[in-house]
């Protein structure tokens, strides 16, 4: 399999220089010839355009900044891809994007996968990396030993888009959870506690000792507030405390803020013997969406590690 990679950033750089440890034959291209360099010692071919990348390749492999970027070489990979040929972009994109993309390729016999990565640029070097990849599952399956070579984790999620959607909901969750501590350490700090002391107390906490989204398999994702592990009304008291002092001290708490009002809304429905996290409900309603997984099914995804 001759394998072409288009994009020699920070995160694609050391994705092609993984791949072609592998003993891939491999082809790439960036804006930045010199980007190419050490793909070159290590035994890549250069090649000048990102059509002669799509010419000489079984798969090609596209690490981009975004949906402009992406459409862009998509043009020449449109002209330079034989039939039977397969694309995965690991870019951070839009899921309208490439399902387009995705109608258009197929329409020339190529299969065209979204494939988002997460680990960062240290992931990246070490493959301790995520690929979440959307489309064709035969595909993904017949492609799964070249993208082992990328990443140590690539997990099929669904039709075309579905990588992408993974990797939004992820980013976006993280700098809202960033924002949200921002908010609660200020708080702290001004209260007059020491930060480190407060991040070394915090991180031993019930919260903290739990991996953010594992925390989602206990009442969110089966659908099951009752018995409570933690009344709402004892932790609206608890929100209510913090974001008391808060008005104290003259901090502000947007996020805090939203979740107590969240909260209150719950209690008024007479939730308040019910779970604390039942409140997450309210935002099901507005999204018009029912979750409700079945245990044995969450607890495959646990056992995975």
């Amino acid at each position: 399999m001759k394998v072409g990679f288009i994009g020699l950033g920070t995160m694609g750089a050391s994705m092609a220089l993984n791949v072609r440890a592998k003993g891939y034959e491999m082809v790439v291209n960036d804006l930045r010839r010199e980007a190419g360099v050490p793909h070159v010692k290590v035994g890549a071919t250069w090649a000048d355009s990102a059509r002669k990348v799509a010419e000489g390749s079984d798969v090609v492999f596209t690490s981009l900044p975004g949906p402009k970027e992406v459409q862009a070489v998509a043009e020449e990979l449109a002209a330079g891809m034989r039939k039977g040929a397969a694309w995965f972009d690991l870019s951070t994109n839009s899921p309208t994007v490439v399902r387009r993309l995705c109608e258009r390729f197929a329409a020339k016999g190529i299969a065209m996968l979204d494939a988002p990565v997460s680990g960062g640029p240290a992931g990246a070097k070490s493959r301790k990396l995520a690929l979440w990849v959307g489309g064709d599952q035969a595909v993904f399956d017949r492609h799964k030993p070249v993208l082992d070579a990328i990443g140590d984790e690539p997990l099929y999620i669904g039709p075309i888009g579905a990588g992408t959607i993974a990797k939004l909901v992820h980013n976006c969750a993280g700098y809202a959870i960033q924002a949200a501590l921002a908010e609660v350490f200020t708080l702290g700090v001004k209260a007059g506690i020491d930060p480190l002391a407060l991040w070394a107390a915090v991180r031993q906490g019930a919260v903290g000792r739990k991996r953010a989204f594992d925390r989602l398999s206990e009442q969110f994702l089966p659908a099951k507030f009752d018995p409570p592990a933690f009344a709402l009304r004892l932790a609206h008291k608890d929100v209510t405390l913090a974001t008391d002092l808060a008005r104290e001290l003259g901090v502000t708490m947007r996020i805090a803020n939203l979740t107590h009002a969240e909260m209150t809304d719950a209690l008024n429905r007479g939730w308040g013997e019910r779970d604390s996290r039942i409140f997450m409900l309210l935002q099901e309603e507005r999204a018009g969406v029912a979750i409700k997984v079945p245990p044995e099914r969450i607890r495959e995804v646990l056992d995975r590690g």
